[in-house]
């Protein structure tokens, strides 16, 4: 793709080799580092008829079950088979999707218009038992689903005419709609539903939904295949290729191999592989930069130990020199970032979002941070969990090890293999010893609050017990008026960058990789609720 501004990495490589001593493989005189412009939304859709895709996961899904989604892989596939009420478009802007409509008679209802024209894979059509269903499927903390926290204050969920359903909440909430645009939202049949029962979602019994593709099968440790839905309801949306065949390559070097050899079509990447230099200049195949609500982040870990004086870590984040880690850790694939939602997060009022931004920078301040350390005192170790076989994590380490050296900060690492690391977020006994981790997080909509809803009294991903902010964001969450609630926000973001309970180092691009013979899939990482496949086509010639 054509950038217009180039930046050298170079320069910024000799820097951080200097900093840190590590090797930088992605490190290459001819890269250039990103900027917003160059990031799109979409890829100009192939006009091809097709018989197969050919896409990789960078892991097997443990279930194609909307309510159990909540990750790259999963979403990645599902967003092709099971359709929400909205839809999240791949310019990050929410549509009617299986609800044309959605009207609010007062502060705590909304009622759900449904389409008429929707049918499941096996012909029978979409009703608002169906919706009502699934709905509260998410709803019931039996099930617990991933999206639990956006039903929050979801009173009660009702079918109340065959094509509408009704939601009533406890007070009113700025979210919940805005979530029926991604999985929270999605709809399954209700008789094929509960005949799987606890199998519904697996290898063994798949899925039955409304979406452009069908679940064709799953072959665990292989590959999954989705089908052309025939009697899909959107002609904007029907697909060009008769299959999707989604192989399941976890190692980076295997994945890009496999791409440049033609052996795979395309691939989503949310953190740039180790052979991101060839494959932005390997003539066979494009590389697009996407919109992207995902950010970098090192985060508290414990209520107790050095990260939980605020002292501290303003002092870290005031050393942390985000543009090396942007330009050379991640290739210049990343937007350095003193905040966790950046300018795709301002859905409303973006002017608001962008006067507040510019109270904060990525500029380093070694004295600031050596005052606050003088103030708060001798510290034990910073003990930072990096996941194993990450480059990204060992050398963003090693990047903020070396800052912390000069001022007399301790700060260690520690290792958890890939297959654990995952533990952290919902374990309390994973996290053990440890003060912070690197987290690759995403919001789910273009909402700036999305980024800041964990820190309130016993957030569940609140680790650090941060909650000087929690009053606000319950405030924010109940203001439906978009002014006013921007203003909430700002108050927010301001607390909670300078008080730096997740410290943001860079936001994250989607990287979509395609083979040249086609083209099509969407951008923005959109692409994990929108239907990215249905669009793409071949391309009789490279773009």
């Amino acid at each position: 793709m054509q950038r217009p501004r180039a930046v050298p990495i170079l320069a910024a490589a000799a820097v951080l080799v200097g900093l840190a001593g590590c090797s930088l493989p992605g490190a290459d005189p001819y890269a250039s580092a990103i900027d917003r412009s160059d990031l799109v939304t979409t890829t100009p859709e192939g006009s091809g008829e097709l018989d197969e895709i050919r896409w990789n996961l960078p892991y097997e899904p443990f279930s194609i079950d909307a309510l159990r989604s909540f990750n790259y892989a999963e979403n990645t596939v599902i967003a092709n088979l099971c359709e929400s009420m909205l839809r999240l478009t791949p310019d990050l802007e929410i549509e009617p999707g299986l609800a044309e409509r959605v009207d609010e008679p007062d502060e705590l209802t909304q009622v759900y218009t449904l389409r008429s024209d929707v049918e499941f894979w096996d012909g029978t059509e979409m009703t608002a038992d169906d919706v009502a269903y699934s709905l509260n499927r998410q709803l019931d903390p039996d099930n617990g689903s991933y999206f639990a926290s956006y039903y929050a204050k979801v009173a009660s969920i009702e079918a109340t005419a065959p094509l509408e359903v009704t939601v009533r909440f406890t007070e009113p909430d700025a979210l919940f709609e805005q979530a029926m645009a991604t999985a929270a939202g999605a709809v399954s049949e209700r008789t094929f539903t509960e005949q799987a029962g606890e199998a519904f979602g697996t290898p063994q019994v798949g899925v039955m939904c409304t979406g452009p593709f069908e679940f064709g099968e799953w072959s665990p440790g292989r590959d999954l295949v989705i089908e052309r839905n025939d009697r899909y309801w959107d002609a904007a949306l029907r697909p060009h290729a008769d299959r999707v065949e989604f192989s399941f390559i976890s190692d980076e070097s295997t994945a890009v191999n496999a791409l440049r050899a033609g052996e795979i079509d395309g691939q989503y990447f949310y953190l740039p592989p180790a052979g991101l230099i060839q494959l932005q200049k390997d003539d066979s195949l494009t590389l697009d930069y996407g919109e992207s609500l995902v950010f970098l982040a090192l985060i508290g870990a414990s209520e107790t130990g050095p990260m939980a004086d605020v002292r501290v870590r303003r002092a870290l984040s005031s050393i942390i020199d985000r543009t090396a880690i942007s330009n050379v850790v991640l290739q210049g694939a990343a937007l350095p970032s003193p905040m966790l939602a950046g300018p795709d997060y301002w859905g409303y009022e973006p002017g608001v979002f962008a006067a507040a931004a510019e109270d904060f920078d990525v500029d380093t301040d070694i004295e600031r941070a050596r005052q606050l350390l003088e103030e708060a005192g001798p510290q034990e170790p910073i003990v930072i969990a990096i996941q194993g076989s990450s480059a990204v994590h060992e050398q963003t380490a090693n990047v903020i090890q070396a800052a912390g050296r000069e001022l007399g900060l301790d700060i260690r690492t520690k290792v958890i293999p890939v297959e654990q690391f995952g533990n952290l977020y919902n374990d309390p006994t994973a996290r053990e010893g440890l003060d912070a981790f690197f987290t690759t997080w995403y919001g789910n909509f273009p909402d700036p609050l999305e980024a800041y809803t964990m820190f309130v009294d016993d957030g569940y991903n609140n680790y650090g017990g941060y909650d000087d902010v929690s009053r606000l964001v319950q405030e924010a969450v109940s203001t439906l008026d978009p002014a006013d609630r921007a203003e909430r926000v700002v108050e927010i973001q301001d607390a909670v960058t300078r008080d730096a309970p997740w410290i943001s180092l860079a936001t994250l691009p989607t990287i979509l990789v395609q083979n040249a013979e086609v083209s099509g899939a969407t951008a923005s990482m959109a692409y994990l609720y929108y239907p990215w496949a249905a669009t793409v086509g071949g391309e009789e010639s490279s773009r």
